[in-house]
């Protein structure tokens, strides 16, 4: 499946690795070390270290080729993740899940995105190994993606249709009973609304691995390159969304950001390469460009719209209204 042979104990060590840090994830947010907004930007620039800092080890165990393809895969997969916030806050809205609450949904919804994540990256490594013709099918729905993504802006939605598909198809509780998943509710066990969060998290999840999944394929299609990026990448997403759950839906052009870097991966799997050679060091450039100059445009509309509110509402001295009211 590629040329990277990483060992039964290797995978083991790092799996045993990915569960140490879940369980580091859940003691700090259980002992509420990372519930304020300057903790969790702390923890996500945490995570990020580390997620850059495993490129080293790829580089010195498997050469400067690998580390360049998890860092692409890995940018591309972390920059994806921030559309998730946008509806990870929309489920939550749509269900008044209380922000203490939503951090237990977060962890179980990221143990489950992980191992979601290793079934559709095993189920694409087979495919593209046995069909070429699949590198197509991929290109062609990431391009889909990405004009789907360009058109529709996320932080506009206010109601989740996942929650709304979910909430006319399961029993649930009116409210949420503290951090259960499931109630009593006249007699008969129910899903609390936390349970209908976990599971939409979960499809959106899925939904986004047929996405976010090809994404990485078209930097490696190596397995465990793959594979770590997205769990590197996915890992502090909790973190993340408490540090910008307040900001990520002002960040108006993000979302053309996430269309061009789906649209460079779509175009890198159906162009041959050896027509069109993109080394994975020029892939990781073209995505933090792609993704910096959304960010960056963002920052700059929100700042001009802070301002132009700052500004007095009325006429401004020395305009012609403003003479005209001074002479009468």
């Amino acid at each position: 499946m590629g040329s990277i042979q990483v060992s039964i104990s290797g995978w083991i060590a790092f799996i045993a690795l990915v569960l140490g840090l879940l369980i580091v994830d859940l003691l700090v947010h259980r002992k509420k070390l990372g519930e304020s907004k300057r903790s969790a930007i702390a923890w996500s620039l945490g995570w990020v270290a580390l997620g850059l800092g495993f490129s080293l080890f790829v580089w010195k165990a498997y050469g400067s080729r690998a580390a360049h393809e998890y860092l692409g895969a890995w940018l591309i997969e972390k920059s994806l993740s921030l559309d998730n916030l946008f509806i990870f806050l929309i489920i939550f809205r749509s269900l008044d899940i209380p922000e203490g609450e939503q951090r237990r949904v977060l962890f179980w919804g990221i143990f489950g995105a992980l191992i979601f994540r290793g079934l559709f990256i095993l189920a694409g490594v087979e495919a593209l190994a046995h069909w070429h013709a699949v590198v197509y099918v991929f290109g062609a729905i990431l391009l889909i993606t990405a004009v789907r993504v360009a058109l529709e802006d996320p932080a506009r939605q206010r109601e989740s249709s996942m929650v709304r598909w979910l909430s006319r198809r399961l029993p649930i509780s009116p409210a949420v009973d503290g951090p259960h998943f499931f109630a009593r509710y006249q007699g008969r066990r129910v899903a609390t609304p936390l349970m209908v969060a976990l599971i939409s998290i979960e499809l959106t999840d899925i939904a986004f691995a047929v996405d976010s999944v090809p994404a990485a394929l078209a930097v490696s299609q190596e397995p465990f390159i793959v594979y770590s990026s997205n769990v590197f990448a996915v890992l502090g997403l909790r973190a993340l969304y408490i540090a910008l759950a307040q900001v990520i839906s002002e960040l108006r052009y993000l979302h053309y950001g996430l269309a061009a870097v789906l649209a460079f991966a779509g175009l890198k799997m159906v162009i041959p390469d050896k027509w069109v050679h993109v080394p994975p060091l020029v892939s990781v450039v073209v995505i933090v460009v792609c993704i910096g100059t959304a960010v960056a445009a963002s920052l700059r509309a929100r700042s001009r719209q802070r301002q132009r509110e700052r500004e007095p509402k009325g006429p401004r001295p020395g305009s012609p209204s403003g003479s005209r009211e001074a002479t009468a």
